[in-house]
């Protein structure tokens, strides 16, 4: 919702060249913010908005990039921290908009300073000292200027707190938006319709690079330049990613854009009269409309790569595990936002009911998304270091599920010690309960791995708890210490292969800590959830995954 004000009107306001219009989108920014947290309550909503609103910026067609993105990240986190500091009250969201409106003063400065260099200080002191003479000023005038802006910016900052706060508490008190019609909203095809996308990460690059160089080609050329480079990339691009451009067939979509378009493009001409002609109006308007099917073949294009596995894999590691996701879904959901957008005159009438309806469609596509990743198979892989109890955590998560109704299935492998010194493993079906010698320490190798030796009896009967016609039947399958057996392409290798092609049962792999990733590189798992043993709840997880097999039973 950020970066659809920013992208659309922030382009808007700069080629009018509107006064404060940096003010104007931080206001509208934080009416946003402070409205929605009334009904979205989720910690660090802020600081997350700005970072997806920021990336997103990073594809505007504005000329000018960086400044907004540093803009908006600032803001956000400004706000944030006051909200941190003193909650969500009167005092925290005041607080936090006098900030982060104030920050575009000083970011304005900054920027000045750093174009025109330490000179343009002692030009502004020059006028400052010579003002003070002539008035015979009684204190330095130096800040006077700067002063009465700071205090200019933190009022303007206090009065969008205040609106925001009015719209918020309005805003809780609605119901959804039940009139919402139901363009822009991309429903997913069940799996077996659709063809199989091959990720690159090749491709991601081409797409930054080719979406940047059709926004300059746009933004400093010639028409006939545009219809040469646009058009082609753009059908390319609508060829490799048909699932994220069927937003872009529907003619009504269209239709209403272009036409909005080319008023604007009417418009900025008439408030500039005898600077154009109407044909050059008319140029404006199509030049909008290119710059417009840019973005949004490019969001599609970027938020379908941007799925990538690899990618999603590298953040599955570090605190940004939800950012591809978070941009893929704003990319998608782009058009929409754009298209709910109302008429000045209708967003200042009645902001709560365009908030209202921008928040049920977001809320409307988060339920269908979260529908579909419930139905999807999930992998989850249990990790810990040797000794830390992975077994009896798989154990006991199998006794909850169990208790829940969950038909759960596969092994564990049991620890066998003596003299504190392990000498061998078991193999416990969990079906059944059933225990049998696996790996024992003999001194002697057959298929073994590290010093122990595998007993036939045991690995015959892991591979039959593990049989894909059985396990089918299981809403869980469990696989214990997967490891360097597996990785050699021995032991359960040939099972877990088996059980990821399966579309029912949820498996779950015990892995120690240090052969993780090699693991997940070996059987290509995408779709992957790390739980650490040390920090993991059972009891949650469980609960999670019942929901997630009585999901699935509805379905069926």
């Amino acid at each position: 919702m950020w970066a659809a004000a920013e992208i659309v009107l922030g382009s808007f306001l700069h080629n009018l060249r509107v006064p404060f219009s940096g003010n104007l989108l931080t206001a509208i920014a934080l009416i946003i913010l402070i409205s929605v947290s009334y009904k979205w309550r989720e910690h660090g909503l802020y600081w997350r908005a700005g970072l997806i609103c920021a990336l997103m910026k990073a594809m505007s067609p504005s000329a000018i990039i960086f400044g907004p993105m540093i803009a908006i990240i600032m803001e956000s986190l400004l706000l944030e921290t006051s909200v941190r500091i003193f909650g969500k009250t009167y005092l925290g969201f005041i607080t936090g908009s006098m900030l982060a409106m104030s920050w575009n003063l000083f970011q304005k400065i900054f920027n000045m300073v750093i174009f025109y260099g330490g000179n343009l200080v002692d030009i502004y002191s020059s006028i400052t000292d010579y003002v003070s003479r002539q008035l015979n000023l009684q204190f330095d005038a130096f800040w006077a200027p700067l002063i009465l802006l700071l205090v200019i910016y933190s009022l303007f900052g206090v009065a969008t707190a205040v609106t925001g706060i009015i719209t918020g508490r309005r805003l809780a008190a609605m119901p959804p938006d039940n009139t919402l019609p139901e363009h822009g909203v991309v429903r997913s095809a069940p799996k077996s319709q659709e063809q199989p996308f091959t990720w690159s990460l090749s491709w991601l690059a081409a797409d930054v690079l080719l979406i940047a160089g059709l926004l300059v080609v746009v933004s400093l050329t010639k028409w006939y330049w545009w219809v040469i480079t646009v058009i082609p990339v753009v059908t390319m691009l609508a060829m490799r990613y048909k699932r994220a451009m069927r937003q872009l067939s529907r003619p009504g979509f269209w239709s209403t854009f272009v036409m909005i378009t080319m008023l604007s493009a009417l418009a900025f001409t008439a408030l500039q009269p005898g600077k154009n002609n109407l044909a050059e109006a008319i140029l404006i308007g199509i030049q909008m409309n290119f710059r417009a099917v840019i973005i949004i073949v490019g969001f599609s294009a970027l938020g379908t790569e941007l799925y990538n596995p690899k990618i999603r894999s590298i953040f599955s590691k570090t605190r940004f595990s939800q950012l591809p996701l978070a941009l893929e879904l704003s990319a998608e959901s782009l058009p929409s936002i754009i298209a709910d957008m109302p008429d000045l005159k209708t967003a200042v009438k009645n902001p709560v009911s365009i908030l209202n309806r921008m928040i049920t469609r977001v809320e409307r596509r988060l339920d269908e998304v979260r529908g579909e990743k419930m139905c999807e198979k999930r992998v989850f892989v249990v990790t810990g270091a040797i000794g830390e109890g992975k077994t009896a955590w798989l154990a006991t998560l199998a006794g909850l599920l169990k208790g829940k109704g969950v038909s759960v299935g596969g092994i564990l492998a049991l620890r066998i010690i003596k003299d504190g010194i392990t000498t061998g493993y078991d193999v416990s079906d969990i079906s059944s309960g059933v225990r049998t010698p696996f790996l024992r320490n003999t001194g002697s190798e057959t298929m073994g791995v590290e010093r122990f030796t595998v007993n036939d009896a045991g690995y015959r009967a892991g591979y039959i708890a593990l049989d894909p016609d059985i396990s089918r039947e299981k809403d869980v399958v469990i696989v214990d210490e997967v490891g360097p057996l597996e990785l050699r392409g021995r032991g359960w290798s040939k099972r877990i292969s088996e059980l990821l092609d399966e579309t029912k049962p949820i498996l779950i792999i015990a892995v120690r800590k240090n052969l993780k990733e090699a693991v997940i590189e070996k059987f290509r798992i995408n779709d992957v959830r790390i739980i650490e043993v040390g920090s993991g709840d059972a009891v949650r997880l469980a609960t999670e995954i019942a929901a997630i097999t009585a999901k699935r039973s509805r379905n069926e």
